[in-house]
């Protein structure tokens, strides 16, 4: 077995190419299994699945068939079934640049995640897709920000909320400080996505019915997300002092989870009162 690592100037595209081949199985492509001297597909097998030329494809493993096209590049990763990231990867060594975002419409999360939310037992947390629309979030989150159960799929979006739910609007210090942060950092996340004729009609609705957002889009400001503090006026609870942290969910660049922390033990305190007020003893010490 050579286990030479490979050089600068070592074909990496071919290398790549040859070896994702060689783990593919071929059942899962419909193909027999019979009469294979090596693992994988083969190159003629792959090439006509992406559409290509088999010499092509083998010239392009060797090293000989030039500089691919972005397209090509795409065919010969669906053809093969990787995954995002491994995609990317191959536009990376073919091309010297990741390819063009295609955005994904999130599937929900997964139970373990779903667990991870739930272990911030007195930390409000949520999950939102890159067109931040919430799909996740815990019990913490229902008694302090929103109750995004009581709300209907289509509405758990954050900058709809800013912008159309009253509460939410009420519960900020400093509103319009908050709300063009929003604006800027979610037009960012959709550019970042891909995502953007995806959201038009929501950015068409808040320009027709808010005035302060169709200003604030306008201004066509774009900045990041990551950490900060904020006090939050709770209607029951009263001034609420939060950190929050915003953190990409790993495997999946289109979810994004955000952690609101007690700033203080007071805050806690006021946290755990309204869990247990509204899911009562034995539920807040469940775990």
């Amino acid at each position: 077995m050579n286990n030479r690592m490979p050089a600068a100037n070592d074909n990496l595209l071919g290398i790549y190419l040859k070896d994702r081949r060689a783990k593919l199985d071929p059942s899962s492509f419909g193909l027999p299994l019979t009469r294979r001297r090596t693992p994988g597909l083969r190159r003629e097998e792959v090439a006509q699945r992406a559409n290509v030329s088999a010499t092509w494809y083998t010239w392009l493993e060797q090293g000989r068939g030039g500089a691919p096209s972005a397209d090509v590049l795409d065919r010969i990763s669906r053809a093969m079934m990787l995954t995002d990231a491994e995609r990317e990867h191959l536009f990376l060594l073919g091309l010297g640049r990741p390819p063009e975002v295609r955005y994904h419409a999130p599937e929900g999360i997964t139970p373990r995640l779903q667990r991870l939310l739930d272990t911030l037992e007195y930390s409000p947390a949520f999950i939102r897709t890159a067109t931040w629309d919430v799909i996740a979030w815990n019990r913490a989150a229902t008694v302090v920000l929103t109750d995004y159960s009581t709300l209907a799929e289509g509405q758990r979006n954050v900058l709809r909320m800013m912008f159309r739910d009253s509460r939410v609007r009420a519960a900020q210090s400093n509103w319009t400080h908050v709300a063009r942060y929003v604006v800027s950092s979610f037009r960012a996340d959709v550019a970042r996505a891909g995502a953007s004729r995806n959201v038009q009609s929501l950015v068409d609705e808040l320009c027709a019915t808010s005035p302060e957002f169709a200003a604030m889009w306008r201004e066509n400001n774009v900045q990041g997300h990551g950490d900060g503090k904020k006090v939050l006026h709770h209607p029951i609870a009263g001034p609420l002092s939060m950190e929050f942290s915003g953190f990409a969910v790993d495997g999946r660049p289109d979810l994004n989870m955000v952690v609101y922390n007690p700033a203080t033990p007071a805050d806690a305190e006021k946290i755990k009162t309204l869990l247990k007020a509204k899911f009562g003893k034995k539920e807040t010490k469940r775990r």
